[in-house]
């Protein structure tokens, strides 16, 4: 399967993805046949590569294809994350025992496995784990409470992380289906809702000793996993920019009427409503640029061997695309409402959900961290954080 293949799989899928997307936002229908279909069509397995059966493609190419999903469905955007960055982790391992693990991983990727996540917890600060992992015998028990357990309830292995008996983390994999593993729609965030975000419970779960995995993200190490990740989290903003674009200009053409004394006979002919829809376009088409200029620079540092000049400088590109792609999706989302009167409001119309999408997905990373990273970088030359956010 080639990149372009990948491509037009989800030329196929979009229309079905995007059909009924604001609606099932309503109504909390969670986009179970949509993620299902955008695994067996491959595109989980766009960063595999050839020699492991897979596309081979570039994380350019991955931002590009996610870029199209999160222009239709945020939501379902976002709830890829944890499987394609489980992929660069794979990719980005040195440990020991990593090939036979990329091995094992790839050729389930290959055969449409869904990859989730449950490894942030509630009240952790600094990200602390509280999640314990114990042994009993040649085998393991994990106990604990996982939030932000983003795209578990889609997918058939959940990836988690508890610490041991000396209070080191262990990572394991864990099948959908594990006795013990219970799995909540309980995500109440007033955007991206339908990200299946929720609670995964660990009732004394059984771990055999061959899920548990290699550690790919190091406290105090920075690698291309984590810029990824976060480069994810902006494409999706970008997507909700370009999202807001469309409905503006569908408003606009099949809902709005001219104010009482516009000079336009139909609102698409009105210059201030060609004003916000022009706006809302530049700052979409302003998110959009960034993402793939920052993927182009983690690809880089790929083609480099991860020269760690280069690692750092695809931090810093991401950190600014992060930026960027926050407030264009924010000042997008909010303009939509300029292009018609009280009738944008309606909750039939439920544009609101890219305001409410765009303000969930930045509040995931606190943007003046960013700002002020890249500060540093430009001013002294600092690296920015080696922590989950950079």
């Amino acid at each position: 399967m080639s990149v372009q293949t990948l491509q037009r799989n989800l030329d196929r899928l979009l229309p079905l993805i995007a059909e009924g997307a604001a609606r099932r936002e309503r109504e909390r229908e969670l986009p179970f046949e949509a993620i299902r279909q955008i695994a067996e069509a491959g595109l989980y397995t766009c960063r595999i590569p050839q020699a492991y059966g897979g596309p081979g493609g570039s994380v350019a190419d991955v931002i590009g294809l996610l870029l199209r999903i999160a222009a239709v469905d945020s939501n379902v955007a976002q709830a890829l994350r944890p499987g394609f960055g489980f992929v660069e982790g794979l990719l980005a391992s040195r440990a020991e025992g990593a090939e036979e693990e990329r091995r094992r991983w790839f050729a389930r990727y290959l055969d449409g496995a869904i990859v989730g996540n449950a490894g942030w917890e509630v009240g952790g600060a600094n990200g602390l784990v509280s999640a314990r992992i114990v042994a009993e015998g040649a085998h393991f028990r994990a106990s604990g409470s996982k939030y932000y357990s983003t795209g578990a309830l889609y997918a058939d292995w959940i990836s988690t992380v508890a610490l041991d008996e000396q209070d080191l983390p262990v990572s394991f994999v864990l099948p959908r289906d594990r006795a013990g593993l219970e799995l909540l729609d309980d995500f109440d965030a007033m955007g991206q809702r339908l990200t299946a975000s929720g609670t995964t419970r660990l009732n004394n779960v059984q771990v055999f000793a061959d899920e548990i995995r290699t550690r790919t993200v190091e406290e105090g190490r920075r690698t291309l996993v984590t810029p990824f990740l976060q480069l994810f989290l902006a494409t999706v903003q970008a997507g909700i920019a370009r999202n807001a674009l469309d409905d503006a200009a569908r408003f606009a053409r099949e809902h709005a009427r001219p104010i009482k004394h516009s000079t336009a006979t139909r609102s698409v002919d009105d210059p201030y409503v060609q004003l916000s829809v022009g706006e809302i376009s530049a700052r979409a088409f302003s998110a959009e640029a960034v993402v793939l200029k920052a993927a182009a620079s983690i690809d880089r540092a790929w083609a480099a061997e991860l020269e760690p000049t280069l690692v750092d400088v695809a931090a810093v590109d991401v950190a600014q695309a992060q930026f960027i792609t926050g407030e264009s999706a924010l000042k997008a989302a909010e303009l939509l409402f300029d292009v018609g009167g009280a009738s944008t409001t309606g909750r039939a119309h439920n544009l609101d959900r890219h305001w409410r999408n765009a303000r969930t997905v930045t509040n995931h990373n606190p943007r003046h961290w960013k700002a002020a990273a890249v500060g540093a970088w430009q001013l002294s030359g600092t690296p920015p954080p080696t922590s989950g956010l950079f």
